[in-house]
């Protein structure tokens, strides 16, 4: 049981508070409520762009690595569809060198075409190496579009289009960040060796005065049932033919999210699932196979993903993945392998629970969610899951009309 104390400033900010005295650490945890889902279409990539844009600088500190680096602290940040987060752990004695530099750049990001134009070089880059000139770099970038027609998760968070992030101009930045970075928008956990009192005090000498900017209201278009599959043929200069299969699921607060967790993890979900040990080792048509999902708040996919065996054909290989994918939707699974998937999530749950700096993060992401003490209720809602409901909801999820097929080919 995770313990954590709550309350919210009068400018909006929602902070919440997790005292761990058994480390000499503290972390500072910012999640902002905007990720790519919140781009306008035809200019996307900018919630990754300010990820770099954020450790630019702001007006009073120039450079935010250095003075964290004194304070002996270490920093980070990842955006998603779904959201930002920064995050600095350091000795907490000097926990006040993090709120300084956090609300810094909340109320103060420096804006400079100096700036700018290093971090977009840098992304433009990132995007060329992994997305653009890496072997099957862009099989994402087809996949979210083929199987979202309307939802903005049919982009990538590093953007739809490399010409996107080029373009970008310093305008565009400082109107996407004061709809998006201010305290209304944010939730703040401060985590391990601190007290609630004290950070009461830190918060509000440094948040409280910050503008609480307008509370942003998301209208998103909601993809409708999918009515027919979805095939695309790619031939590319790859060394293996790769299969990528995806189905549309539940959102992270629906029973069917941890149905298709548990459902993922019995096909796919490592070398003892179903379908590496057959398709695998023992029939050995893939020299990889993943079953896994993001994790997104809104309707997500459930995807199928490997690499051929050199010699063996596409056909072969999906009519193999489809074998399997009809069992789970006829044959019920029994308790000893429900049970074994059960156990192995509540071990990955308790492992990611051991760092202070993942439960900071895990606090801020369920109270994006609406509520933080779900993630104390996580472990039960998986355990309440019976074979039934996989029986039931593979039937749903299955669906071959619900389905988006890469056949990726090797052109050697």
């Amino acid at each position: 049981m995770i313990q954590f104390n709550r309350f919210v400033l009068a400018n909006g900010l929602r902070v919440l508070v997790h005292e761990d005295h058994s480390t000499p650490m503290a972390v500072l945890n910012v999640m902002y409520d905007v990720g790519s889902r919140d781009e306008n279409p035809e200019k996307t990539g900018f919630a990754h762009l300010f990820e770099h844009l954020m450790f630019g600088g702001s007006v009073n500190i120039p450079d935010y690595d250095e003075p964290l680096q004194r304070a002996g602290g270490e920093n980070n940040a990842y955006t998603t569809n779904d959201l930002t987060n920064y995050y600095c752990q350091l000795p907490a004695e000097n926990i006040e060198t993090a709120f300084w530099l956090e609300s810094d750049r909340m109320l103060s990001l420096a804006f400079s075409e100096k700036s700018l134009e290093v971090q977009r070089k840098v992304v433009c880059e990132e995007f060329k190496e992994h997305y653009i000139n890496k072997p099957y770099g862009d099989i994402w970038h087809k996949m979210r579009a083929l199987a979202y027609k309307v939802h903005p998760y049919k982009w990538m968070t590093i953007g739809k289009e490399l010409s996107h992030v080029e373009n970008v101009q310093i305008d565009d930045v400082k109107k996407f960040f004061f709809k998006h970075y201010c305290p209304i928008n944010a939730i703040i956990v401060v985590a391990g060796k601190v007290k609630t009192e004290e950070v009461k005090i830190l918060i509000e000498k440094w948040f409280g005065d910050i503008p609480s900017g307008e509370k942003y209201d998301r209208h998103l278009p909601q993809e409708p049932k999918q009515e027919k599959p979805g095939l695309l043929e790619i031939r590319a200069d790859v060394p293996l033919d790769a299969f990528i299969k995806t189905w549309h699921m539940g959102g992270r607060l629906d029973k069917e999210y941890y149905i298709a967790d548990l459902i993922g993890e019995i096909l796919g979900g490592g070398a003892s699932s179903r379908m590496y040990q057959s398709l695998v080792k023992e029939k050995q048509l893939f020299s990889n196979l993943d079953c896994y999902h993001y994790g997104t708040v809104e309707n997500g996919l459930l995807t199928i993903e490997g690499k051929l065996v050199k010699g063996v054909s596409m056909a072969d290989a999906e009519k193999a993945v489809n074998e399997e994918i009809e069992k789970i939707k006829t044959e019920t699974v029994g308790d000893t392998e429900l049970q074994k998937v059960k156990n192995k999530t509540e071990s990955v749950i308790a492992f990611e629970d051991m760092s202070v700096m993942n439960r900071a993060n895990s606090l801020a992401f369920y109270e994006l969610l609406g509520d933080a003490t779900l993630m104390n209720s996580e472990l039960e809602r998986y355990n309440a899951i019976t074979s039934v409901d996989i029986l039931n909801y593979s039937k749903e999820l299955f669906d071959e009309n619900n389905s988006n097929t890469i056949h990726y080919y090797s052109k050697n």
